[in-house]
């Protein structure tokens, strides 16, 4: 299994002014994408598309598009997911205005733990997975590793054996990591600016959860 990540947020903690103008996001989303060996071009398939119709040369961000190309993937990744429900698409918010003062002191250990509620349901099943993040992401250059952190989560916690293969990667490589980019600023798109036009194509689709709401 094939396993992408991305965030849209940030984990500042700043909120007495608004986001982008001084002040932090109130929200955080992060999307795992678990995608079986057998599919995993369809992701990338999915975006080269999106490349070639509108025929960008350079990385795409979600936040960059406009409003028909985010309802055009939208509508793409809900008959994706139709088609090959083998594909599974797990999404965590944190409301982070409503997080624990002494948590704020190191906000590697909420990144973490997010990602912690979601892997092991996807995973008990498998011997091997590929785990590949934005290696740009807001936290893979922390102290504290992710992938330790995982892997301690899964083996002694979960009393799994699944052989977790760190793979990050630069989305501007990485189509599939750009799928998860697209995934995720949509989702949290919805609870950040109440804009939820794009969610509502997808949720039904995708696993969604919600963190100190």
């Amino acid at each position: 299994m094939h396993i992408y990540l991305d965030e849209s947020g940030d984990l500042g903690w700043k909120f007495d002014k608004p986001y982008r103008y001084g002040g932090s996001s109130r929200y955080l989303s992060i999307a795992l994408i678990f995608v079986p060996r057998h599919l995993k071009n369809k992701p990338k398939d999915l975006m080269r598309k999106l490349y070639k119709k509108y025929a960008w040369t350079h990385e795409k961000k979600a936040s960059d598009s406009t409003d028909t190309q985010r309802l055009e993937f939208c509508a793409m990744v809900r008959e994706l997911l139709k088609k090959y429900p083998e594909i599974k698409i797990s999404c965590i918010t944190v409301k982070k205005e409503n997080v624990y003062e002494h948590i704020r002191q190191d906000s590697n250990l909420l990144y973490n733990y997010m990602i912690g509620l979601v892997l092991p349901d996807y995973i008990e099943k498998q011997g091997k997975v590929f785990f590949s993040p934005d290696i740009r992401s807001v936290k893979i250059k922390s102290g504290n590793s992710l992938i330790d952190y995982l892997r301690v989560k899964i083996w002694l916690e979960h009393d799994l054996k699944t052989s977790i293969i760190y793979a990050p990667d630069e989305s501007h490589k990485s189509y599939s990591i750009q799928f998860a980019d697209w995934i995720v600023n949509n989702i949290w798109l919805n609870f950040e600016n109440n804009t939820n036009k794009y969610f509502d194509l997808i949720s039904a689709h995708i696993n969604l959860r919600r963190l100190f709401f």
